[in-house]
This record gives structure tokens, sequence and C-alpha cells, in this order.
């Protein structure tokens, strides 16, 4: 397995080995062992899986009080995965990072993302559909739930909207609500 980092401390894509033959392939997507290894955390607590379709756009979200830590992994379709840091004592604070995911790459790689606590996250649809599954280090804590607004000025994300032929993202009313990013409540430091 290898532990690959990105432009955000802390943020890993995490690349299982993959083994096949004429018949198919196999891999380990998850080992507590070697999570433990890579000083990653070997402990979830809940595993969500989501359908989208075609410029669903999800997020950004958080959690305050029970902060969650998500692995995530694309079984079908292609999403843009974002990771906004919220940590205010990180050198990244207000730094965001995107990817591409696939159940596999143009490489034949898998990836998963390893989005740690004091993260919001979200993503974008860019295939017709698209299933997402991800392990959560703590169990949804509804009172603590927040969000982001996806397209919020001082975050200035890049979202590859031009993949989307010039549909509009679709955003669920909630996070249509969500806050400025200099308006929202952060988590502690």
């Amino acid at each position: 397995m290898l532990i690959l980092n990105t432009a955000l401390a802390d943020v890993k894509l995490i690349q299982p080995k993959r083994f096949g033959d004429n018949r198919g392939w196999f891999t380990e997507v998850f080992n507590q062992n070697s999570f433990r290894d890579a000083h990653l955390p070997a402990q979830f607590v809940q595993d969500n899986q989501s359908f989208s379709t075609r410029g669903v756009l999800r997020g950004l979200h958080y959690q305050l009080g029970q902060p969650q830590g998500k692995l995530v992994r694309v079984l079908s379709g292609h999403i843009w995965d974002v990771a906004v840091d919220l940590r205010r004592n990180s050198p990244d604070f207000g730094k965001w990072a995107g990817f591409h995911l696939k159940p596999l790459t143009d490489e034949g790689e898998i990836h998963s993302l390893w989005i740690p606590e004091g993260f919001a996250h979200g993503f974008l649809v860019l295939s017709e559909t698209a299933e997402v599954l991800y392990k959560t280090t703590n169990l949804y804590y509804p009172q603590g739930e927040r969000s982001i607004l996806w397209n919020d000025p001082t975050l200035n994300i890049a979202w590859p909207l031009d993949a989307l032929n010039g549909v509009a993202p679709s955003v669920s009313p909630k996070d249509a609500q969500g806050k400025a990013f200099l308006e929202a409540d952060l988590p502690p430091v």
C-alpha cells in the first residue's frame, strides 16, 4: 500500500496494491495494521454510501463537537473531490485541494482519499452517475453539522464546472444555505 502526499498537509491519497489475472483482480483497500503503520487512523465507526447523478455537488460539509475523518473511495463513476483545511493552527488553514477520483485511475490504480478531522469535504459528480463510499472516524452528529458554501469567494475553489457543459451544479437546499467561509463556525483550535 502506498501513502501519497498531497498539496495539503495530512490529506493523503491511498494506493493499495492490485493483483490481477485474466479472471479479474483483487485488492485490499483497508488494512488496520497498514494504516496504523502509516500513522493514519485505524479505527472507523461508520460507512456511508451515496449515489448521485451528473452535476450533483455535495458539500462543503464538516462537523463540530464530533469531527469526522473520512476515507473516501469511488465505486462507480467519476467525481472531483475537495478537501478544505479548517484547522486554524495549520499552515494550510483556508487552503483547498481537489482530486479526480474514479474506481480506477487512468493508469489502472485504485485511489482512496484520506481527509482528516478538521477539514471540510465536498464533491462534484462529473460522470452520468457516481457511487461514493466513505468510512468515518466518528458517528454522524446532527447538532454539529455545518456547511460552507461550495462557491465561497474567499476559498475560490476551481470546481471543474466546464465538464458540466453549461449546466449549473445541483446543490441541496441545505447546502445552498451554507455559510461563507469568513462567517462559518469553524473547529476550535
